[in-house]
């Protein structure tokens, strides 16, 4: 960013003949960036939409069998929300489930909520566990190791699931090379401006690219709030590792590195609770960003050597791009195009980029949203989607990275909840 404002003022002391030169430049780059912006969106978009209608045409199926499930709930202070995941549990439609409850040291009564939920409540048994606090990952591997079904279901204490959400996602596992399932999240605190753009991006940003991925079986990130893990797998990865702050995506490329598919599954539907201030969003993508370059980092040796499956190489090739390339790339695209803009009296072509980048959210959150038979009221939110906030999560992300680079410490910061039910 330095450089581009030294440029600036470089450029606006340069003889005409020069900053002719740069303005073609500049369109040129222009150029580019709008071509790598549409490849990656529109291969998105085909993909997805491949894998979308791959499961219409193929319609409705069935599991062969519904094996018992082990769902492991890790929470740490969480009494706010933790009663309303229980009670989605107690809801779900499947035949025989265990839920674990796995208190992580907490201040408040969360031990005391999932106490009151112990014991047999129709085919679902109630369990509580505590231990010290030792991160998510520690509490999720304690609620493993006591768990006993031959799958296990992981997901946040502020999560809810829907009631067929365990059968859509077992479906999947009739083959026997799909080592885990990603389900879909969507938020549902969806009261203020900020919860709606979080709630389209999770539909746009964070979804489509899930679906895309899942059509080549081939996902590089199961969500914490609804993951469904084939045990084998989960044993032969040796679980979740404690070093990193994106427990999940490290999970999910050690499975990718061992060979097993991760699949999605739309219909496997968890709803969670967005950050309403956006001190506390910062926090999480700060923590997303630097946990996933921390898994990135540790399994590097996937992008040096390709994966006997390309997919699955392609995809963890991708996570590489989206986590730290493209933030980079459309925040300095940004300022360097507007800047260039304002100095060479170019402002209408700007104008016309602008327009063009917010026609493309626009399609894509329409497409998104009919794919996903979500409320239509949310795609005029893909204007503010454009102009400010996808930016400025962008911008975050950027940092985070710096930050990670020059490996800069970082606490876990809690994001503050308010139980919306």
């Amino acid at each position: 960013m330095v450089a581009t404002a030294v440029f600036i003022l470089w450029a606006m002391r340069a003889p005409p003949s020069t900053q002719a030169f740069l303005l073609r430049v500049m369109v040129v780059s222009l150029l580019i960036f709008l071509a790598i912006l549409f490849l990656r969106y529109f291969t998105l978009l085909w993909f997805a939409y491949l894998g979308h209608t791959e499961r219409t045409v193929m319609g409705e199926k069935r599991a062969r069998m519904l094996s018992p499930i082990s769902i492991i709930v890790p929470a740490f202070n969480e009494a706010e929300v933790l009663r309303d995941a229980l009670r989605s549990l107690a809801r779900l439609d499947y035949p025989e489930l265990e839920v674990i409850e796995v208190d992580e040291g907490s201040t408040d009564d969360t031990l005391l909520v999932a106490a009151e939920w112990e014991g047999r409540q129709g085919n679902v048994e109630f369990k509580a566990l505590t231990k010290s606090t030792g991160g998510k990952a520690a509490a999720l591997n304690a609620g493993i190791r006591a768990s006993k079904h031959p799958f296990v279901f992981c997901m946040d204490a502020d999560s809810m699931l829907e009631s067929e959400t365990l059968r859509k996602a077992m479906q999947q596992f009739d083959d026997p090379t799909v080592g885990a399932v990603a389900g879909n999240v969507k938020v549902e605190n969806r009261r203020h401006l900020i919860t709606k753009l979080q709630a389209l991006e999770y539909i746009e940003g964070l979804n489509l690219p899930r679906r895309a991925q899942g059509f080549i079986a081939a996902v590089n990130i199961v969500p914490g709030p609804v993951g469904l893990f084939r045990r084998e797998a989960l044993e032969e990865v040796g679980g979740y590792d404690t070093d990193t702050f994106a427990e999940d995506a490290d999970l999910t490329l050690k499975l990718v590195g061992s060979g097993w598919k991760v699949v999605y599954e739309d219909r496997a539907i968890a709803w969670t609770e967005a950050p309403e201030d956006w001190i506390d969003l910062v926090q999480q993508r700060y923590r997303w960003t630097r946990g996933i370059l921390q898994s990135l980092k540790k399994r590097k040796s996937l992008f040096l050597y390709p994966l006997p499956d390309f997919p699955l190489w392609l995809s963890i090739l991708e996570m590489g791009f989206e986590a730290v390339v493209w933030p980079i790339l459309n925040v300095y695209a940004h300022l360097f195009f507007a800047l260039s803009a304002l100095l060479f009296g170019a402002g209408e072509l700007l104008l016309y980029w602008w327009i063009l980048l917010t026609l493309l959210d626009l399609v894509a959150a329409f497409v998104t949203v009919s794919m996903e038979q979500e409320s239509l009221s949310l795609v005029p939110y893909a204007f503010a989607y454009r102009f400010f906030f996808i930016l400025f999560l962008d911008v975050v992300k950027t940092f985070a990275a710096l930050e990670e680079l020059f490996n800069l410490g970082m606490g876990w910061e809690k994001v503050r909840r308010v139980a919306t039910s």
